[in-house]
C-alpha cells in the first residue's frame, strides 16, 4: 500500500516537474523577439523609458505567472485592399480608383512598448492610417506634378493616366512623406507602400474597353476599305492600259487603211476598188427578204 503510494507521488511529482518545465521555460525563434508581462504589467529594462525587457532566439527562462508576447523584428507586410480585393480611392479629377496596394513595415526593437502595448489592434490600426495616407496622397498627385502646357495642348491626361504612368514617382512620394512626417510613435519603421495595380471604376473601364473596340473596328473596317480601293484603282488602271492597246492598235489600223486608200486615189484606182468590194459583200448575201405590202 505503501509503495503504491510513493509512486503515485513520483508519478504526480512528475507531471508537475513537466508542467512547471513548461511554465518556466520558453524558445524564441530566429527572427522573433520576447516580452514578458507579469499579471499583466509589462516588463520593462527601464521604465522611464518605456524600454522593454526583450529576448532574442534561444530557450529562456521566466516565472510560471509571466506571460510570453511574442514579436516579429523581420519585415512585414500587410495587404491594404478592403474586403472587396481593393481599396477605393478618389483622384482630383473626381475618379474612382480602385487600388491594389500593399504595405512593408518592420517593428523598432526600441519602441516596442508603443507597437504592442499602445495600440489594441496595432496592424488594423497602421492599416487604417496608410490607407488614409494613400487617399491624399492620390487625392492630391496632380496638384504635385502638374502636367506640362506642351501636353495640355497635345492631349488631355486624366488622373487615371497620369498616376497610372507616374505610379513609380507615386510610390517614392509616398515613402518620403513617410519617413518625414510620420514619428516612431507607432513603433514602426515604414519601409514602403507597394501599389501593385491602379484600375478605373467599372463605368470607365467599360468606356475605355468600348473605345479600343470602337478603334480596332474603325482600323479593320478602315483596311478593308483601303484594300478594295486599291484593287479597284489596280483593276481601273489595267482597264486603261487595256484600252489604250486597243486604241493604239485600232488607229494603226485605221492610218494602214488610209495609206492604202491614198495610194489607190494616187492610182486613179479607188473607184474601182469600191466598186469590187461592194460587190463582194453584195455576193456575200445569199439570200434577200424583201418585204411588200399586201
Amino acid at each position: 500500500m505503501f509503495l503504491q503510494i510513493l509512486v503515485g507521488f513520483y508519478i504526480g511529482l512528475s507531471i508537475y516537474i513537466i508542467f512547471l518545465f513548461k511554465k518556466i521555460f520558453f524558445q524564441v525563434s530566429e527572427g522573433h523577439l520576447a516580452v514578458l508581462t507579469s499579471f499583466g504589467k509589462v516588463v520593462f529594462k527601464n521604465e522611464t523609458e518605456k524600454s522593454l525587457k526583450t529576448f532574442q532566439s534561444g530557450l529562456h527562462m521566466k516565472w510560471p505567472w509571466q506571460k510570453v508576447h511574442f514579436i516579429s523584428i523581420m519585415e512585414q507586410m500587410i495587404d491594404l485592399s478592403g474586403d472587396d480585393g481593393c481599396t477605393m480611392a478618389m483622384a482630383s479629377d473626381g475618379t474612382l480608383l480602385r487600388i491594389d496596394s500593399k504595405l512593408r513595415f518592420t517593428p523598432l526593437k526600441n519602441e516596442l512598448y508603443s507597437f504592442l502595448f499602445s495600440m489594441e489592434r496595432s496592424f488594423e490600426h497602421i492599416k487604417g492610417l496608410f490607407i488614409c495616407l494613400l487617399h491624399q496622397e492620390i487625392g492630391s498627385f496632380d496638384k504635385k506634378n502638374p502636367i506640362n502646357n506642351t501636353t495640355k495642348l497635345n492631349t488631355e491626361v486624366s488622373s487615371f493616366a497620369s498616376i497610372r504612368s507616374k505610379r513609380g514617382l507615386l510610390n517614392i512620394q509616398i515613402q518620403d512623406f513617410c519617413k518625414n512626417k510620420i514619428p516612431n510613435s507607432y513603433g514602426i519603421e515604414f519601409n514602403g507602400v507597394d501599389i501593385t495595380d491602379i484600375l478605373p471604376p467599372n463605368e470607365l473601364a467599360n468606356a475605355l474597353n468600348a473605345v479600343i473596340n470602337s478603334q480596332s473596328e474603325a482600323q479593320r473596317l478602315y483596311a478593308l476599305t483601303e484594300a478594295e480601293c486599291e484593287q479597284r484603282l489596280l483593276a481601273a488602271k489595267k482597264g486603261i492600259a487595256i484600252a489604250k492597246a486597243k486604241a493604239k492598235a485600232i488607229e494603226e489600223d485605221i492610218q494602214k487603211i488610209s495609206e492604202v486608200l491614198s495610194e489607190l486615189q494616187r492610182n486613179n484606182t479607188l473607184n474601182l476598188y469600191i466598186e469590187r468590194r461592194s460587190m463582194e459583200v453584195y455576193s456575200d448575201a445569199k439570200i434577200s427578204y424583201i418585204k411588200r405590202t399586201l
